[in-house]
């Protein structure tokens, strides 16, 4: 599983300080994407709607709005 690129601006184009401990988004090779972001899979997890459903390998991951605002002109289309 390799990192195709970064979608959306950087964390130091977000304002972080270090640029190591910020929410990121990232394409991979095969086409899917893979986040950094914080894990609330214990807070939110009984609070997912009835339709959604987690496996127990999966995490609930929050991101902040503005990582996903400007990674938006990034994610393709198709």
């Amino acid at each position: 599983m390799d990192i195709l690129r970064r979608i959306g601006a950087s964390p130091r184009e977000r304002g972080s300080m270090n640029g190591t401990t910020c929410p990121d988004i990232f394409e991979l090779a095969n086409g899917d994407f893979a986040v950094i972001g914080t894990d609330a899979t214990a807070t939110l997890d009984g609070r997912l709607p009835a339709d959604a459903g987690r496996a127990d390998y999966e995490r609930i991951v929050v991101i902040s709005r503005e990582t996903l605002v400007r990674a938006k002109a990034d994610i393709p289309d198709a």
